[in-house]
């Protein structure tokens, strides 16, 4: 029988023993976590990760308004109502006016606040037909929302920071002044809790007509704010300036104390 050379065992023993370790080295279980799940496998548990942001940041109870949103057809401003940490309540508190954007603006704003609240953030949708106004909402809303975690993260828990830090503490805020072309209007508001205790115009067109209509209107104007809460009160029959004024300036002195 014909014997096997001694070089050619060597050489057969040799690859045998180098295709063992490929084989092993291939079988060997892959240590990066990231190699696991690429190939479709469950990272370990240490690589798992918590939501995005971790947990919401709390909001702070009470009323808080957003800054006005400029847009093509007008300023959009939200305001909001907070309660146990929750939107309970959105509103428009100016929206475009006039032709046509009366009807758009009486059909998406109702929408976009329930979108508000359902949400209880930012992220809602564009009403159809309001691209602007639902575009200036979203961002006067987010601001809302901003004054609103600003004012929540001073509390721990989350609950009644906004009335904690001071909502619920009486302050009395003067507005701009509105001038009108019978004279300048101007609003001072007391605000409590989130809300109008009190409104009062400091001033008002003088002299003449003037004084009969001032003395009738103004109480009204006064009582109908405290009433609303807003600046979106209706004039008074036979004070169309005055109340344009009146509604001006209030609207100025809602901003700040909002802010």
């Amino acid at each position: 029988m014909r014997k096997s050379h001694p070089v050619r065992r060597a050489v057969l023993a040799t690859a045998a023993t180098v295709s063992g370790i490929v084989l092993l080295l291939s079988l060997k279980p892959a240590s990066d976590p990231g190699s696991a799940a690429a190939a479709g496998g469950t990272a370990p548990p240490a690589a798992a990760q918590s939501p995005q942001g971790g947990a919401a940041q709390p909001i702070g109870n009470g009323t808080v308004t957003g800054d006005a949103a400029r847009t093509q057809y007008g300023a959009v401003q939200v305001r909001l109502t907070v309660s146990g940490g929750k939107i309970t309540k959105a509103e428009a508190v100016r929206a475009p006016a006039g032709g046509q954007s009366d009807r758009i603006t009486s059909n998406a704003v109702p929408r976009l606040n329930q979108a508000a609240v359902a949400a209880q953030s930012a992220e809602i949708d564009a009403v159809s037909g309001a691209t602007y106004t639902s575009s200036g909402y979203k961002k006067s809303l987010q601001s809302a929302l901003d004054k609103a975690r600003a004012a929540g993260s001073g509390d721990g828990a989350g609950q009644g920071a906004g009335d904690g830090a001071g909502s619920a503490r009486a302050r009395t805020v003067t507005g701009d002044v509105a001038q009108t072309q019978y004279g300048p209007v101007q609003v001072r508001i007391t605000v409590s809790g989130g809300k109008i205790t009190k409104a009062e115009a400091v001033r008002t067109p003088k002299g003449g007509q003037s004084d009969q209509v001032n003395s009738d209107a103004v109480p009204k104007l006064n009582q109908a704010a405290v009433a609303a809460g807003d600046a979106g009160i209706d004039a008074v029959s036979g004070a169309t300036y005055t109340s344009a004024g009146y509604k001006q300036s209030l609207q100025s002195a809602l901003d700040k104390a909002g802010g």
